[in-house]
């Protein structure tokens, strides 16, 4: 988190940042089929999957990602490009902790 606070320029706030986000994610916890998980892998892009669709955050070195584009890609029979992120995200969700909403 350090080195891409450092990278991002974003002077010693990302983890503020982070824990602010949180507090509007610590509901969705409450919703059946709904779970959130914290990771610390570095990211190329921040993913957010919903069922057969995943939004793409890339990240551009230098720029915090709410700099960068956002694209919304759909998984359809014979593409690759959704499963390409989906797969991606499934890796990092593997090794990544559920996390309760109660601790920020």
């Amino acid at each position: 988190m350090e080195i891409r606070d450092r990278e991002e320029g974003l002077g010693g706030t990302l983890a503020a940042k982070i824990r602010s986000s949180l507090t509007y994610y610590r509901t969705l916890t409450d919703f059946d089929g709904c779970e959130v998980r914290l990771h610390a892998t570095t990211l190329y892009a921040s993913l957010f999957r919903y069922d057969d669709e995943i939004l793409v955050n890339p990240h551009a070195y230098g720029e915090p990602a709410s700099a960068n584009a956002t694209f919304h890609f759909r998984r359809l029979d014979g593409g690759t490009v959704a499963d390409h992120y989906m797969t991606s995200f499934e890796r990092v969700w593997a090794g990544a902790v559920p996390w309760s909403g109660a601790e920020i």
